[in-house]
């Protein structure tokens, strides 16, 4: 079970509002919006984008991580080795 279980109708609700905005970014390019306008409106769509990858990744570290850390060293060493990978592309991108 993902370590997100809880708090899963949350991160829809938050991606379906994303989806939302990313449709508006859309129909503003469509509609031939101000580039400003736009790029504003991206900038908050990688946000909200950003606070659900913290999230999922803070829902990972103490659920799957910490699961695996009493498992033994060997499924931990995975675990964190995952998270590490993941904050790695958080940070990249």
């Amino acid at each position: 079970m993902p370590g997100y279980a809880g708090t899963k109708e949350d991160y829809l609700k938050r991606l379906r509002r994303i989806e939302g905005q990313v449709r508006g970014l859309q129909r503003m390019v469509d509609e031939d919006t101000y580039c400003i306008d736009v790029l504003t409106q991206v900038s908050a769509v990688t946000k909200a984008l950003q606070a659900v990858s913290l999230g999922l990744l803070e829902d990972h570290m103490s659920h799957c991580v910490v699961e695996a850390a009493r498992q033994g060293d060997d499924e931990a060493r995975v675990k964190i080795a995952e998270a590490a990978d993941a904050i790695a592309r958080l940070v990249r991108s």
